[in-house]
């Protein structure tokens, strides 16, 4: 039953004249493309010498270009998180999807603007009181990326976290 249902759903599909890794990504996802392919490591605006703070985020093309992934960890592993970005038709949206290390997850929609993608996303799960979350981001002259974020909790918004997101191709995930 399940490969007559896939049969039917690939028939009609185009098919690509690019060489594999020369295939792009889904046209709504093009904010992404700089990114794509590479690691970064940030330090978290609040990270001191006593006690640093930083994220090692990788992105990849997935779905044959209709999805982004976005895997990263919190000083190396104390905390992570899977993302995937998707371009939601229905919502005329990038949605996307983050599970964590934490056990909870959320779900959200993108707003692009030029370099600017701003997010909001619900969460489900224990997540230390929060249960929505705003960030914006913007990709960097230098090739990286900035991102802040604020947290709803206790019925108002707060002050999340920021990052300076830099290359940084010898880092790496680390889940522990």
């Amino acid at each position: 039953m399940l490969f007559a249902f896939v049969a039917l759903c690939v028939q009609d599909l185009p098919k690509s004249n690019q060489p594999a890794g020369l295939q792009t990504l889904n046209e709504h996802l093009k904010i992404f493309e700089p990114l794509v392919g590479k690691t970064y490591r940030g330090e978290f605006a609040s990270s001191t010498p006593e006690k640093p703070v930083f994220d090692v985020s990788r992105w990849e093309r997935a779905m044959n270009g209709q999805a982004v992934r976005i895997l990263h960890s919190v000083n190396d592993g104390e905390y992570g998180g899977e993302t995937i970005l998707m371009w939601d038709s229905n919502r005329n949206k990038v949605a996307f999807w983050y599970f964590t290390t934490a056990g909870f997850h959320t779900e959200g929609t993108m707003e692009i603007d030029g370099k600017v993608w701003t997010s909001t996303e619900k969460v489900t799960g224990e997540a230390n009181g929060v249960t929505e979350v705003k960030a914006s981001s913007e990709v960097t002259p230098e090739g990286g990326f900035i991102m802040k974020s604020e947290y709803f909790r206790n019925g108002a918004w707060e002050k999340g976290h920021e990052i300076l997101y830099k290359l940084a191709p010898d880092a790496e995930v680390r889940f522990k």
